[in-house]
C-alpha cells in the first residue's frame, strides 16, 4: 500500500482504513520447484498422450506415478499452460430434400384417407 510507504502510516491503521486484513496484506505466495516439475510432467504428457484430457492426466499422475499433488493445484498449472483441448463441434448431417409430391394424372391413382370424424 502506498499509504504505508509514503505517509509513514502503520500497517494496522492502513489495513483498517482500506478494509483489508493484515494477513492478506502480508501474504506472499510460495513458488515451489514442484510447480515447475508439474508443468514439465504435463508438457511431457501432452506430447505422449495427445487425446487425454485433464481428468486422465491427473489420475495418471496420482495413481501410476504416485505423486500426491492436489488436483486443484495441478489444474491451476494446467490452465496456466493453456493445455485445454478444443472441443470439436459436431458435424451436421446433410439431409437430402424429400421428393416432390406426385400429381395424379387420372382418377384413382392416389389413395388418400380422410381422418375426419363422422
Amino acid at each position: 500500500m502506498k499509504a504505508v510507504a509514503m505517509k509513514a502510516v502503520s500497517i494496522a491503521l492502513a489495513c483498517r482504513a482500506f478494509d483489508v486484513s493484515e494477513t492478506c496484506y502480508r501474504y506472499s505466495p510460495k513458488l515451489d520447484d514442484e510447480n515447475e516439475q508439474i508443468a514439465d510432467l504435463l508438457l511431457g504428457l501432452t506430447t505422449a498422450k495427445k487425446t487425454w484430457s485433464f481428468g486422465l492426466w491427473s489420475l495418471y499422475l496420482r495413481n501410476v506415478q504416485r505423486h500426491g499433488w492436489n488436483h486443484k493445484r495441478v489444474y491451476r498449472i494446467y490452465r496456466e499452460l493453456e493445455l485445454n483441448l478444443r472441443i470439436k463441434p459436431r458435424k451436421r448431417l446433410k439431409r437430402e430434400k424429400p421428393d416432390e409430391l406426385a400429381v395424379p394424372v387420372a382418377p384413382n391413382e392416389v389413395w388418400s384417407m380422410d381422418f375426419r370424424r363422422p
